[in-house]
């Protein structure tokens, strides 16, 4: 029996197709990504060095914005060298790196959303408790356990993937290597591997999106007892982080909680929750907190100094 050689790299497609708006799509996505990468970047230094900005929040906070700074970063760049070749290629372990960044960053995200959400229901239904729950030990056990969710989440994926038999054709409908693109290249049946992606990636996003909205239901239901002047700072506050779970999770839901198979939408989706989501996120924090604002204006109205 002839034993299948797998191939050594992936032909990608692209964004488009077309010459013309390949360019207008240059454009658009590299001044988008510049943005996405400093104002994320500028909210990183600015919690760094504000001697105010000192609570649990804005620690996750930080955080968020380190890994919205980084996750387009996995894709972007590629994508926009892409743009500018004629022939899109990229060789089978560059696409099993990026393949695990892609999936480390974004479940990343998602851990790290349920973990603010967490700060928050302890922030707003035990305030008395709250630096003594939330204390430096605890914040960073839940940063090590992102972390280590999203390793093993990550290990996953490639696991699923990197042992799957590829004898072409090797070309992917997609300007980055993801897990649905490339089980579909597959030499063989993928049918429960399929099921597998679904549980591992899909399940996991609606179920942390379900949690996530449970939990801010109670975080709203329990403002009743506020002033009127506490409950509109604990509205702002939580507003923010609901407007981002639903610009982050509703993307990824729709594109793992399905059977294994592609859709002209698909593109369009990840450019969503890969580059407009990282962009919008310091914007949705920044405008409703009031602090924020104050330390980035005094970050640029004086010399900082970094406290980590």
């Amino acid at each position: 029996m002839k034993k299948k050689k797998n191939v050594t790299e992936f032909v990608l497609l692209g964004l488009t197709r077309n010459p013309e708006m390949q360019k207008v799509m240059f454009a658009i996505c590299l001044i988008t990504y510049v943005i996405t990468v400093m104002s994320n970047m500028l909210i990183v230094i600015t919690i760094a060095s504000s001697q105010t900005l000192v609570s649990p929040m804005h620690f996750f906070l930080a955080f968020l914005s380190l890994i919205d700074a980084f996750y387009p970063s996995s894709m972007v760049p590629k994508m926009l060298v892409d743009m500018l070749r004629e022939k899109k290629t990229i060789s089978f372990n560059a696409c099993m790196t990026q393949l695990f960044l892609e999936h480390f960053l974004g479940t990343s995200e998602i851990v790290l959303l349920i973990v603010m959400a967490f700060d928050r229901y302890v922030a707003i239904c035990r305030p008395l408790h709250y630096m003594t729950i939330m204390n430096h030990r605890l914040c960073c056990f839940l940063i090590g356990l992102t972390w280590t969710v999203s390793f093993l989440h990550s290990i996953g994926q490639i696991l699923t993937i990197v042992w799957l038999p590829f004898c072409g054709p090797n070309v992917i409908d997609h300007f980055i290597c993801d897990v649905i693109p490339l089980i579909q290249l597959a030499c063989t049946d993928t049918f429960l591997i399929g099921l597998l992606v679904v549980a591992n990636a899909g399940l996991i996003s609606m179920m942390s999106f379900i949690v996530l909205m449970f939990s801010y239901a109670i975080i709203l239901r329990s403002l009743k007892s506020y002033s009127s002047a506490g409950r509109r700072k604990a509205l702002s506050t939580c507003s923010s982080h609901i407007t981002v779970v639903i610009l982050f999770f509703v993307p990824c839901v729709f594109m793992y909680l399905r059977p294994v198979t592609t859709f002209s939408t698909d593109k369009i989706i990840t450019v969503s929750y890969t580059l407009v989501t990282p962009l919008l996120n310091p914007i949705i924090y920044t405008v409703r907190n009031e602090e924020v604002k104050n330390a980035i204006k005094k970050l640029w109205s004086k010399k900082i100094g970094f406290r980590f």
